[in-house]
């Protein structure tokens, strides 16, 4: 049999099979069969054959060399512009193998609306996809974000805080239609620019999601028997401007779960959660009946009843974000410094602060001659300034 070789490739002259002697875990084919030889043969058109199985001659890289260059010189671009390279190919190492990116293009843009060299470095290296965006797409999608914002100054800050927010998408239409149907339902422009603000992924969102979401909440305001659900809309969105990017489900669960565990009716419902209780409407509804749980068993080993408990956590819902340890930390914490279960039942906020803050100021108070087990506690939770203050007032009759 004449036979002829290319790289790893052995083709039998005169006969419809072809022997394919793989380098690495392909496959292996010694010989052919009249030979007496184990093999594998498989009679295939040479089309199909050389479509099917990727190869290389000579043990020749299939990568494009070319590309080599290119990409060498756009990390020694970045690397002059100040970006942090390694953490940019950590977060999405993608992007560096691309072409057609131009670093420059990005950077002109940015500086063209106000941002500084060491912001634009720190977009790219926080969120490198930015460089895939071309001018045409950044320069809509920035003209739809000034319909919103009132200065290029407040979309770089934005930026600078969350590039993702700006880059994640590059869908314009679908950012259009969620701006037009967000006015639609009763948002002012203020509301519009604090949910840019605070929940800019909202605006990534697809609009029929969006839409889901405002129409089950509008359904939630008529069951309870409010007569305006533009205005319950725009009020829980206001109070909590992360809820269009949770799920109906969750939504809905914390409801139950409120409503529920604290016997509501649907008048008091309603004021709840136009209210205080829209921030934990998000909360997920596992986590929030295990912190209840947690904090009844606490409060209840320390002598208060359910209906104190219940009370407790209605006064202040951002209790039910603290988790089991945190929150029997810091109920540990002051009881060790003399302060009742009952004070802090009456200032459920001092429960906002660090356990180190708490430590420092009440040691600070103390040294100062204020007796915490007689006197107002609520002021472990003020402001720096506004506590500093009242420290210094103390610290001259000492």
């Amino acid at each position: 049999m004449v036979s002829f070789c290319l790289g790893y490739f052995c083709v039998p002259k005169g006969w419809g099979y072809l022997t394919i002697l793989a380098p690495r875990n392909l496959l292996y084919m010694r010989s052919h069969f009249l030979f007496g030889s184990r093999c594998w043969m498989t009679r295939f058109s040479p089309e199909i054959l050389f479509r099917s199985v990727s190869f290389r001659f000579f043990g020749v890289k299939s990568d494009n060399e070319d590309s080599e260059p290119l990409k060498n010189r756009l990390l020694n671009s970045l690397l002059t512009m100040g970006v942090d390279v390694d953490m940019a190919k950590k977060r999405q190492p993608g992007v560096f193998n691309r072409t057609g990116i131009n670093e420059q293009d990005l950077k002109m843009f940015l500086l063209s609306k106000g941002a500084g060299q060491e912001v634009i470095a720190s977009i790219i290296s926080r969120y490198p996809r930015a460089l895939t965006r071309t001018t045409e797409n950044l320069s809509k999608r920035w003209d739809l974000w000034r319909t919103i914002m009132t200065s290029d100054l407040e979309i770089v800050d934005i930026l600078e805080r969350s590039p993702e927010s700006f880059f994640r998408s590059n869908n314009n239409v679908n950012l259009e239609n969620n701006i037009k149907f967000l006015y639609s339902v009763g948002l002012t422009r203020k509301c519009l620019c604090r949910l840019l603000n605070n929940a800019p992924r909202t605006f990534s969102n697809s609009l029929d999601l969006n839409k889901q979401m405002v129409e089950f909440l509008q359904e939630v305001c008529l069951s309870l028997g409010h007569s305006d659900p533009i205005d319950f809309v725009r009020k829980i969105i206001l109070k909590n401007p992360f809820i269009l990017i949770q799920s109906t489900k969750r939504i809905k669960a914390n409801i139950m779960f409120l409503q529920s565990t604290f016997n509501l009716n649907n008048e008091e419902l309603l004021v709840l959660i136009c209210g205080p209780g829209a921030e934990i409407l998000d909360l997920s509804n596992g986590c929030a009946k295990r912190n209840y749980t947690n904090i009844k068993e606490k409060l209840c080993s320390l002598g208060c009843t359910e209906q104190e408990v219940q009370k407790f956590v209605l006064s202040y819902l951002d209790v039910l974000f603290l988790g089991e340890k945190k929150f029997n930390d810091k109920i540990d914490c002051l009881i060790e410094e003399k302060i009742s279960i009952s004070q802090i039942i009456e200032n459920p906020r001092i429960l906002d602060s660090s356990i180190s803050t708490l430590k420092s100021r009440i040691k600070e108070l103390v040294d100062a001659g204020y007796n915490l087990s007689t006197s107002n506690i609520s002021l472990l939770s003020w402001s720096q300034k506004r506590y500093k203050t009242k420290l210094k007032m103390l610290n001259r009759f000492v």
